[in-house]
Order: structure tokens, then sequence, then C-alpha cells
């Protein structure tokens, strides 16, 4: 697997507009080049419509959970007004990107860091006088230390590295790890917008929502539409992995068709088995699938979620149940371990789908793994076991075929190797 540091570009015909938004001023620019590129910026001067601007431009979270960015930060700032005293907020921009099969955060922060500082001095300014981190692995922040020591206006700026861990940017885990130097999850009994960061407002938006946010804090709403979808506007960056022509991170179109983002990397897909979507936490998707748009809605009707845009192949002669049980072995071992569906519920389900995998279950072996997805379900301290019963359910369909093969002692996808 190689893990490119600078961002690809299709060149599918009519299948994006604009297609070099966020990487328009090159690889790894400096702030001159950045300025020259994209403009003076000056934070408060759009602080007061900045709320407006996202609710019209229609963006959606990157980060994987997709929430119009627009509603966090309101809510972020009927919290902060609420409070006694005024500038109370807290914004953190995540950048850990724990998902081994995602690069896009590492890209971005590595050839456009001056465009996530943008969005995130526009996100500090509306919410008044805030404090301000950068949350990425150290490799990442070596670039943005880089950045922030070219601009005056950015040396409020904390910079906090995240563990190499899987749960490390779900965004309470962000808020401990920056408290309290522990990586996991907490409770979710009051929102991080409520009480977050030092019982603090905080808003914790993805490193590409807030390179997104920069440029329309520059360029405004209607700009940013011009480019994707109606439901699904403005552009994208995606990672695609696997068995594929090339890997790398893209930016696409909104609502571009996932055929056409998997043909730009040089995938061939009549040897495509299936697609997992959205990564680790993601969903299969056979290859009869792959005419939807890679959008929320378009998407959904397959069941499934661009997640944060990780977008992984396996050929004809992989064996996906081999490969899902790879990913549930992971996850169980990445877990945080500080709730019954972690600690027992995820490594039980990773022996079952590895025996499922390697022949060794019975018929009822099956409804065992159906059964163990289901009840990790909605009953762990974080989403992390509800994305592994995700992943596993989604598998069992997908590979409906292989599961009955292996069921009688056989792989037909390792006969094709």
């Amino acid at each position: 697997m190689t893990i490119t540091d600078s961002p690809t570009t299709s060149r599918q015909k009519d299948a994006q507009v604009s297609l070099n938004r966020i990487f328009a001023a090159g690889a790894a620019a400096d702030y001159a080049t950045h300025l020259r590129v994209h403009g003076a910026f000056d934070p408060r001067a759009v602080a007061s419509g900045l709320l407006h601007e996202l609710e019209r431009s229609g963006l959606t979270g990157r980060g994987g959970a997709g929430f119009a960015a627009w509603r966090k930060l309101g809510a972020t700032e009927d919290a902060a007004n609420a409070r006694a005293f005024s500038g109370s907020a807290t914004v953190i921009a995540n950048g850990a990107e724990g998902e081994p099969r995602s690069w896009k955060d590492a890209v971005l922060l590595k050839n456009a860091p001056h465009l996530v500082i943008d969005g995130l001095l526009a996100a500090g300014a509306a919410l008044g006088r805030s404090r301000l981190y950068v949350y990425a692995s150290e490799g990442s922040l070596d670039s943005v230390r880089a950045a922030v020591a070219e601009r005056r206006d950015a040396r409020a700026i904390t910079l906090m590295a995240a563990p190499d861990t899987f749960i490390s940017g779900e965004a309470s885990a962000v808020v401990n790890s920056i408290e309290n130097d522990d990586a996991r999850p907490r409770d979710h009994v009051r929102r991080l917008s409520e009480s977050g960061l030092r019982k603090r407002p905080t808003l914790v938006h993805n490193v590409e929502t807030l390179a997104h946010i920069g440029l329309i804090a520059r360029h405004g709403a209607d700009w940013f539409r011009e480019a994707g979808a109606v439901r699904d506007p403005g552009t994208r960056l995606v990672t695609v992995s696997g068995d594929v022509g090339r890997e790398g991170v893209f930016e696409i179109a909104g609502g571009m068709r996932l055929s056409d983002i998997l043909a730009a990397a040089g995938v061939d897909r009549d040897r495509v088995s299936a697609v997992l979507v959205g990564g680790y936490h993601g969903t299969w998707l056979r290859s009869t699938q792959l005419d939807v748009p890679f959008s929320a809605s378009g998407l959904a009707s397959a069941g499934a979620q661009p997640g944060a845009g990780v977008l992984i192949v396996i050929g004809r002669q992989r064996c996906g149940l081999a490969s899902t049980a790879e990913i549930v072995e992971y996850l169980a071992a990445e877990s945080a371990r500080q709730c019954g569906p972690c600690m027992f519920g995820l490594p039980a389900l990773a022996e079952r789908m590895s025996a499922l995998a390697a022949g060794q279950v019975q018929r009822h072996g099956v409804a065992d793994v159906a059964r163990l997805a289901d009840s990790v379900t909605g009953r762990g301290a974080c989403h992390h076991p509800d994305g592994t019963a995700r992943l596993v359910q989604s598998a069992l369909v997908a590979f409906d075929d292989d599961v009955k093969a292996h069921l009688s002692g056989r792989c037909t996808r390792a006969a094709r190797a």
C-alpha cells in the first residue's frame, strides 16, 4: 500500500466541476503562495455572517458523521451565549484520522494547512474570543507548525499530538485526549457543544470541514454550491485504496457516481468483487451497486454512508469474508475496553467471524455471527461497536454466496487466485 503525499486528480470528463479547490495553491503551499491564490482573509470581517453562509452552503461534516456544519456551529454559539461570560468557547480542528485506510487529512494538512487554519480562525471568530486547537498525528503537525509560524494571526493556536489509535479521532476522545491525555471516548450525557473541553462549549470539526469553511468564508455559499450536486454541494476528499490502478486522495465533486470515482483510480469494474464504503466502520457494496452517487442521499438506498470518504476495493480473487474477519479482529483490538460490548462483544464477534472465514462453522454459526452483531449495536459507550457490527452485517449480505461456500468447507475466491 502506498500512501501518497500529494492529492491526485481525476480526469473523468464532465465528472467534476472546478476540481482543484482545496489544493488550488499547489503541493505544500507556503503562506505567500496561499495568499496569492486565495487572497487576503480577515476572520473578524466574516464572523457575523458565517453561520448564515454555512447554512446556505449545505456543507456537511467530512469526518464521518456528516452533520450539517452550520448546526454544530450554531449549537456551540448558543451554548456560549448562554454562559455567564462571553468568549467561552473552544474550537478543535480534528485531524487524528485513526482510520488506517484514510489518508485525506494527512494529505490535506501537508499540502493546504493554511486553508485549515483559515477555517479554524473563522469558526473561532464567529464564536467570540475562543481557544483554538489543532489535534493531529505528530507527523501531520510538522506542516501545521510551520504554517502557524508563518502567520501572526495563528500564534494563539495550540497544537496537540493525537495517538495512533483507531478511536483517537472520536469527538469526545479528542476532548479527553487534550484535557486528560487519555484518547478514549467519554460518556455522552452532555453534548460537547454544551460542555466539552474543561466544561466549555466545544466545537470539534474535521480538518477538511474547516478547509471548506475557510473557502466559504472567503467566497460565499453560492460559490461553494457551483460544484457538486443540489443535495451534495461542493467538493469532498476521498481516499481510494486496495485492488486499484492507483491508490490516492482525490478531490471529487459532490454527488459524483461511485463508479466514476473508481474509474478515476484505474479500477476495472469487471474485476471488482466489492467495495467497502466509509472505511472500517462502513458498508460493503457489491460490484452491481456502484452506480450510485457518492453522497448521503445517494448511498442511503444501498444502506451506506460516505463516512470519512474511504473506499477500499477488493478484486474477485480476494475473499471478502477473510478481509472482513481481518478488519473485525483489528477493531476488537482497538477498542477502548471501557464497556461490555467492547470488552466482550467485539472479541467474540471477531472470533466467530474468523471461524466463518476459515470455513470452521456450521449453518447455525452464521446466525451466531448475526446475533452477536445485533447484540453490541446501540449498547456501547461510543459508536465503535455499532460501526463494527454494521461492517459485519453488510458482509453477510454482500458475500452471501461466499458464506454458502464456506459453510461447505470451500472458498470460491481462493480458487481464483
